[in-house]
């Protein structure tokens, strides 16, 4: 029972919720804004609406696949769970993709969109950025 407990708290500690608008000045840090042509304000819409902001995210989808992270990248293409048949685009474990460390999502989530769909392979995206005024996803943040 100790070790469930331990282990729980370091799974907790290890996540992250970002706050809007530390999360966007940290993917322009990153080099997002104007990556493969997608603004800084997309990647941000994207995320609140696959992850609002949470490193910890899953999300278990109807084909035995499952979404990780704060980008909600999935487990068939990108990353290997050990329980789905994976391509492995991103060459990384999902676990790795829900922990605080975003430098390893976002070059997954760089990769996923030199792949042909590019940024479209995210539902969220095309569901709730994809032709909308987006500007509300960076305003007051200084990016």
């Amino acid at each position: 029972m100790k070790s469930l407990v331990f282990l729980l708290l370091v799974t907790v500690a290890s996540a992250r919720v970002y706050e809007r608008c530390e999360w966007a000045r940290l993917l322009k840090s990153e080099g997002m804004d104007g990556y493969r042509g997608i603004s800084l304000a997309d990647w941000v819409c994207l995320t609140k609406w696959e992850s609002k902001y949470n490193t910890e995210t899953t999300h278990h989808n109807s084909d035995g696949s499952t979404d990780y992270g704060i980008f909600q990248i999935n487990s068939r293409w990108w990353c290997t769970d050990g329980r789905t048949s994976s391509a492995n685009g991103c060459n990384i474990r999902c676990s790795e993709l829900l922990t605080d460390n975003v430098g390893l999502a976002i070059n997954c989530a760089k990769r996923v969109v030199r792949d042909p769909n590019g940024i479209r392979a995210w539902v969220a995206w095309r569901d709730h950025c994809a032709g909308h005024d987006l500007s509300s996803y960076v305003a007051g943040c200084g990016v």
